[in-house]
């Protein structure tokens, strides 16, 4: 478990500048670059998300059932996930009404997938994972709102095409992880 706690620390500790230091971040690229400031910021997420994937398959050997999820929440969260792909596509889709509206979908895509495996799986690495991704998007979803409000940034308002758009990949990259990657890739079929 330490070394899952390690790699979370790692992870969401590169991807926690902006929630709370900002201003360091902005004087560190400053001083580096952007081009050397998203190298360094890339290396130590590549190596943080190393170490959380071993951590993660140790520490899933151990296990300590914190709670039993009840079936309906396993289909609960297949349909949580439908949301989160199509939040995720949302982030690099350009003129899709769903950017529009929520502004940051990529961090709504982690927290309702964090959200779901937290309703599917009660297992203790299970848990101390997608809690901590869960509880990451949270605060990360509230300091962006925050430089928003401060920026007064405005976003532009979506199209039909660009929403339908984002729906349909999403659906799609759902289906395919759903149905063919994450059985071999994670070791867990969800669908069957």
């Amino acid at each position: 478990m330490a070394l899952l706690i390690l790699g979370l620390v790692l992870f969401l500790g590169v991807h926690s500048t902006r929630i709370v230091a900002d201003g360091w971040r902005t004087r560190m690229i400053g001083r580096l670059g952007a081009m050397p400031w998203k190298g360094l910021y890339s290396l130590l997420s590549i190596a943080g998300f190393a170490v959380l994937i071993w951590g993660f398959r140790i520490a899933r050997a151990d296990t300590l059932v914190l709670y039993a999820p009840p079936v309906w929440a396993r289909h609960l969260a297949a349909l949580l996930m439908v949301v989160s792909f199509v939040l995720l596509v949302a982030a690099y889709v350009p003129g899709n009404g769903i950017k529009a509206r929520l502004h940051h979908p990529m961090i709504l895509g982690v927290k309702v997938w964090a959200l779901a495996h937290l309703l599917a799986n009660g297992v203790a690495a299970d848990v101390v994972l997608f809690g901590a991704f869960l509880a990451w998007a949270v605060l990360s979803y509230r300091a962006a709102r925050q430089r928003d409000r401060a920026a007064r940034t405005v976003y532009p308002p979506g199209t039909v095409s660009g929403t339908a758009i984002t729906v349909v990949v999403g659906l799609l990259a759902w289906a395919v992880f759903a149905f063919m990657l994450h059985g071999p890739l994670i070791g867990v079929r969800p669908l069957g």
